[in-house]
């Protein structure tokens, strides 16, 4: 009798799985909730679609424009999302833990609150976006455009920020303890009210007298500097 209950359990248990494993439909059109992870979405034109809470956790995204689409709660864990077109689209409150990034246009996004822990964002353009709350734990963001950028509340502990555009960032609040910080640009970036910045990050950042520094930290030597085409 035990034999024969384990023996249905195992049974139920192939076929839970084997259900779960075909939830995922590439066929499917667009739509809240929808269930694409792992599928091939690639060179596609998908601006303002909604996939509110959708299931992108490995999907192929990359190459193809979503601009103004609402991916609010969406799970993008380990998306790849290599230039895509992402201007104005909402992620608030999206998974993007460990995505690839590489060259996106984030311009004007909203990723408040957004999960981008591990994230790959190298050369991305995040001019203007709003980051509030967002958690960018050890994201890679070199070369990254963060010009008037809203960071308030943002964690980035340890952080790869060299040489990322950080002009006129609002960085308020924002957790910056071991971000890597050489040769970001941060000429006219209030840094009064940022956390865990210490003075040898600074030393290696390029700034001017129009950057507001916390108390008990001073402007470098190499102050003020400038920044050539070539260092874009």
């Amino acid at each position: 009798m035990i034999q024969e209950f384990l023996r249905i359990l195992a049974a139920a248990a192939i076929v839970c799985s084997s259900a779960s494993f075909a939830a995922a439909d590439c066929r499917d059109h667009p739509g809240p909730g929808i269930d694409w992870s792992g599928c091939n979405k690639s060179r596609r034109i998908l601006t303002n679609d909604d996939f509110h809470g959708a299931n992108l956790a490995r999907a192929d995204l990359s190459y193809t424009d979503m601009s103004g689409a609402n991916f609010s709660g969406a799970n993008l864990t380990e998306a790849t999302l290599s230039r895509v077109r992402l201007t104005g689209a909402n992620l608030e409150a999206a998974d993007l833990t460990k995505a690839m990034l590489g060259r996106a246009d984030l311009q004007g996004a909203d990723l408040s609150g957004a999960k981008l822990i591990k994230a790959e964002l190298p050369r991305a353009n995040l001019s203007g976006a709003k980051l509030t709350g967002a958690n960018l734990d050890r994201a890679e963001l070199g070369r990254a455009r963060l010009g008037a950028a809203d960071l308030s509340g943002a964690n980035l502990q340890g952080a790869y920020l060299a040489r990322a555009d950080l002009r006129r960032a609002n960085l308020s609040a924002a957790d910056l303890t071991e971000a890597e910080l050489y040769l970001s640009d941060l000429r006219g970036t209030d840094l009064s009210q940022t956390k865990g910045l210490v003075q040898h990050q600074l030393d290696q950042t390029c700034g001017d007298d129009t950057t507001n520094l916390p108390a008990g930290l001073t402007p470098p030597p190499s102050w003020p500097c400038t920044r050539t085409e070539s260092d874009e």
